[in-house]
């Protein structure tokens, strides 16, 4: 009987073997640029689901996942598309977790992924404009557009009684988008803007910004930037100055980074971030820990934009995006079992059963049309230096 068992025990692993493969994911964020700091835990939690995939044994026929990471920076088109190309062409990824900003997402979407038939998947590119994109159905993210964080934004400052407020936005995709967004549902409420005006990343001073934006006035000053760069470099000339003492602060500006660098000056500021208090929250913030790192914003959307991948590509039974493509709202909504962070495994045997899934993940997601989140939004404010959340939305 032993003779048989292992026989047939051996006849299986050659089975597993046989369909078992090496398969490359990219994971190309922004680990320069404006926002790097944000970048380490972005690609942790993408790396964490690959991880867990792997380990569970269970993804097609015991395939192990390969992360494979480029540096997409933020706002370098050039440098976005060498790293999209390096990645496709060279490492032969079979689809991309990427890019951290807008910038460099529409440029390896349009120059690499269109062109070369890969998914891209962002966790957190957030610009309304890459709705639009004409992306052959390539392109997916985690994250919800800025077309709805204006809204909410703006819901926030009239709440607060915020009459009239001074923006500036940082001069590409991103901020333009997401400013325009906010002035038009801030007005649209009857607020007021004095000024609208675009500010450059990478200088060493903002006197001029800062002086303009002092004198058009307003109850708050609203930094639609980047939190290691231009964002942070208005707000320190700003309470340099005296120029403005409160700020409203957009996503790409939430992170400890900033309040490290800033710290009570922020006292009394207040912002949005993607976020839930969904329990798959709470368990991805466990996995995180237990991992040796803390999950920082966007670092759920990671995952979560891994983790469809993987079980979209276990669904086309294929690692071809082609075939991919076609499963991923399959596999991210109803109807289904729900699937929560650290039952990957389970959710990878359900679909090689031929059942269905519905994943809800770290950030509860639901993708709408064109293959966006929802989105949620966790809503902070500063207290003793430090981001504190106040709620959700």
């Amino acid at each position: 009987m032993k003779k048989i068992l292992t026989a047939t025990a051996i006849a299986a692993a050659l089975a597993v073997s046989a369909h078992a493969e090496t398969v490359k994911i990219g994971v190309a964020l922004g680990f320069t640029g404006p926002a790097e700091s944000l970048a380490p835990a972005m690609a942790a939690g993408a790396e964490l689901a690959m991880k867990e995939a792997s380990d569970s044994g269970a993804f097609m026929g015991g395939s192990k996942i390969v992360p494979v990471r480029g540096d997409s920076t933020c706002v370098d088109a050039a440098a976005a598309t060498a790293t999209a190309e390096r990645l496709v062409s060279a490492e032969k990824v079979s689809a991309i977790i990427g890019g951290l900003c807008s910038g460099a997402t529409t440029a390896m979407l349009k120059n690499v992924a269109v062109p070369k038939g890969v998914l891209l998947f962002s966790p957190s590119a957030t610009s309304p404009a890459l709705t639009t994109i004409a992306d052959n159905d390539f392109f997916f993210r985690a994250s919800p557009s800025d077309a709805r964080q204006g809204q909410i934004i703006a819901d926030m400052l009239m709440e607060k009684g915020v009459k009239k407020a001074a923006l500036t936005y940082t001069n590409n995709d991103y901020g333009k988008g997401l400013a325009d967004s906010i002035k038009t549902n801030f007005e649209k409420k009857g607020g007021k803007l004095t000024i609208y005006a675009s500010h450059e990343d990478g200088k060493g001073d903002y006197t001029a910004e800062v002086g303009a934006l002092a004198s058009a006035g307003g109850d708050i000053l609203i930094v639609v930037g980047y939190l290691d760069q231009g964002g942070r470099g208005i707000i320190r000339s700003s309470l340099d100055t005296g120029a403005f003492n409160k700020f409203f602060l957009p996503d790409a500006m939430i992170g400890e980074s900033l309040t490290t660098a800033i710290g009570a000056g922020l006292n009394g500021s207040y912002g949005v971030v993607p976020g839930t208090d969904s329990p798959g929250a709470a368990q991805y913030g466990k996995l995180a820990e237990k991992a040796g790192f803390k999950a920082g914003p966007y670092s759920p959307e990671s995952y979560d934009a891994a983790a469809l991948t993987i079980l979209a590509m276990q669904a086309a039974k294929s690692t071809d995006s082609n075939k991919v493509k076609a499963k991923v709202r399959s596999v991210a909504n109803a109807p289904g079992v729900k699937i929560y962070p650290g039952e990957l495994g389970k959710a990878l045997k359900l679909i090689a059963e031929g059942k269905d899934v519905d994943y809800v993940g770290a950030s509860a997601v639901e993708l709408i049309e064109p293959g966006e989140s929802a989105g949620n939004y966790r809503t902070v404010e500063v207290k003793g230096g430090k981001f504190q959340t106040t709620g959700y939305r």
